[in-house]
């Protein structure tokens, strides 16, 4: 097959990298199809001589529409155009997902996730983008790319980068927990945190305490590994105790895990009572305490923690930095005993070998350069003057906060109506609510919801509330 004749107009005074213009014209040509599958390219050196424009460049735009599926790559052959569906061919883009007759957490995650996110957002458990300190984690990376190379091409250490895990000592240590980095793990946020802890002391059988409500995504991790997962009823100030002492002496669990600051979906913190309570049946029942402080940044400060009360003995202390730095670092800690951590890191490193050291390495970063506190700073006093009006305007509405926050992004309220039905009638909307059913081990239908402050700016959410609840 002989060469395709291939005239293109490249310029240098465009301000477009040649590279760029030869990706561009051909692709474009492949599209209208005046390139036709199967017809050979021009030889580098050929196309090269053609254009006036060096080798290196050529192979740079060759490879990119190799990458993007533009052409074929044939040994010894040269480029080839490849084969590629006609427009009206191509599959069309999916329709909009109807919710199912009855939601699940998988659901509400597969809402979150899709390619085309919803307009609307106030079920989410993120701060919007333009909150965070984008410029601060783009930093980081730069400096990170300028360092030696092999740093990027190498695995990391089961145990987490070091010099984060010095750090982390030191952040704990403001919270008057004592941690040493030999009893610290890094892990891929505290999703994976939660696993490790759950496969590490848990056998199939046994049974994990957890909130009522809590964190959904847990319950059916925990389901998937053979665990029972039993609902502790939440109150404004911590777990009902006499309800805990019940189920603990009735079910002997191994784990019962909770938010002790800032719980999702409330935002309200453990008493120091109750946390005196709490440790004190764990060391009757013999069960060990899970302590997730995900959202503990978003706290002004002053905050009750178990692991600062037991210096983690029956304790394991989660933590980490998506809801305050950025979720896609996905950059997360354990902190408990050292033998207890290594036996940790050695089921991490067994799972997934290590976690990414780049990722840790910009954390670190943020972290020790100073400018995390002032960012936390600015966080809290954007929540803290967004959530009285919104608070106000569901007031308004007819629903009633359960209770009425302080801080923290999330508000937990009765809407008066089956917040499943409500949520789905939503997305019909492009708005995305998480309903209180998926927020209980039962999954039972709810009229509760959680809804993110943060994300209720939008005139869109309080119109659409006004005509499905007030209307």
């Amino acid at each position: 097959m002989t060469n395709t004749h291939l005239p293109l107009l490249l310029s240098r005074e465009s301000g477009e990298a040649l590279a760029d213009q030869i990706v561009r014209s051909v692709a474009a040509r492949i599209e209208e199809r005046l390139l036709r599958p199967g017809a050979r390219m021009p030889s580098i050196r050929q196309f090269a001589a053609t254009h006036g424009v060096s080798a290196f460049t050529v192979v740079a735009g060759y490879d990119r529409l190799v990458a993007q599926g533009y052409l074929e790559s044939r040994r010894g052959a040269g480029f080839f155009v490849r084969e590629r569906a006609l427009p009206e061919e191509r599959p069309a883009l999916p329709a909009r997902e109807a919710p199912p007759a009855t939601l699940d957490v998988a659901w509400l995650v597969r809402s979150m996730f899709r390619q085309s996110p919803v307009n609307l957002s106030p079920g989410t458990g993120v701060l919007p983008a333009d909150w965070l300190d984008g410029p601060a984690v783009a930093n980081a990376l730069r400096a990170l790319s300028r360092q030696n190379s092999s740093i990027l091409m190498n695995y990391g250490t089961p145990q987490g980068f070091l010099p984060l895990r010095q750090q982390l000592q030191l952040k704990l240590a403001e919270n008057e927990i004592d941690a040493a980095p030999e009893q610290l793990v890094t892990t891929l946020g505290v999703t994976q945190a939660l696993d490790l802890v759950a496969r590490e002391f848990c056998r199939p059988g046994d049974t994990i305490l957890v909130d009522d409500p809590a964190w959904f995504l847990m319950f059916g991790s925990f389901a998937a590994m053979g665990l029972k997962v039993v609902g502790v009823r939440r109150l404004a100030d911590g777990p009902d105790i006499a309800q805990l002492a019940q189920l603990a002496a009735l079910h002997q669990p191994r784990l019962y895990v909770l938010n002790s600051v800032l719980h999702n979906p409330s935002s309200t913190s453990l008493s120091a009572a109750k946390a005196f309570q709490v440790l004190r049946l764990a060391e009757q029942h013999g069960f060990t305490v899970v302590e997730d402080d995900i959202y503990s940044d978003l706290h002004p400060g002053g905050a009750t923690r178990l692991a600062a009360l037991d210096q983690l003995d029956r304790v394991i202390y989660l933590g980490g930095f998506s809801k305050s730095m950025a979720a896609n670092l996905r950059v997360g800690f354990i902190a408990t005993s050292s033998e207890r951590a290594q036996r940790l890191a050695d089921r991490k490193m067994l799972a997934t070998l290590t976690t990414s050291d780049i990722g840790e390495r910009v954390v670190y970063k943020i972290l020790s350069e100073g400018h995390y506190r002032k960012h936390l700073d600015r966080i809290r006093t954007r929540l803290d003057a967004v959530r009285p009006r919104a608070l106000r305007r569901l007031e308004q509405l007819g629903m009633r906060l359960d209770p009425a926050p302080s801080s923290g992004m999330f508000v937990w309220v009765d809407a008066g109506c089956d917040t499943n039905v409500l949520a789905a009638r939503a997305m019909q909307d492009d708005i995305l609510l998480a309903p209180g059913s998926l927020f209980s081990p039962n999954q039972l239908p709810s009229s509760h919801m959680r809804l993110n402050v943060a994300a209720l700016q939008d005139e869109g959410v309080w119109r659409f509330f006004e005509t499905a609840i007030a209307g």
